[in-house]
């Protein structure tokens, strides 16, 4: 999934330009090719390319993916008025490809997920953008301790009138039909 629509800056076609040459530039290797040229043999497979990632390479590429991510979002949520900010069905599109774009690079790197670059993004979605929620919407809050206190003991209780039930239905041993 490439997460970046096509934006005409010239910031987001030298990231897209940086990504390709990462991904396609470095220790490519052909197998399956004759001496005298790349003609391909019936018997073997097509060529393969091989890039030798190093940590610090992997890192580096996602690190400016992570970015891209992050800036993809911000343009998303410049759509999103600021009474709308709090209402799932507006942000949850802008939200679910943030996370999805961090999540779906960090496998196809095998950078792992979650990580601390992840979540630094998704601290600063909610920093940035959802930090009011809780004060702007219904808050929930525990119940009273004599309603919990209720709601805990009543399936308790119930279980043992249950089971005393069930025994004495059963004592009179005639099959039910």
């Amino acid at each position: 999934m490439a997460p970046l629509a096509p934006t005409g800056s010239v910031r987001g076609s030298r990231g897209l330009l940086l990504l390709w040459a990462a991904l396609l530039g470095t220790g490519l290797c052909h197998t399956g090719t004759k001496e005298e040229g790349f003609a391909q043999d019936a018997r073997t497979s097509p060529p393969v390319a091989v890039v030798n990632w190093t940590a610090q390479l992997v890192e580096e590429t996602y690190t400016n993916i992570t970015q891209q991510c992050w800036e993809f979002f911000v343009d998303l949520m410049r759509n999103v008025r600021v009474p709308e900010l709090c209402e799932w069905k507006v942000i949850s599109r802008p939200y679910s490809l943030l996370q999805a774009c961090l999540e779906d690079w960090a496998d196809r790197l095998h950078y792992g997920y979650p990580n601390a670059l992840a979540e630094q993004y998704i601290f600063q979605s909610h920093h940035r953008y959802f930090h009011n929620c809780t004060l702007q919407h219904q808050v929930y809050f525990d119940p009273p301790e004599d309603v919990l206190l209720a709601m805990i003991i009543a399936p308790i209780c119930l279980i043992p009138f249950l089971v005393t039930l069930v025994i004495w239905r059963s004592k009179d041993g005639k099959a039910q039909p």
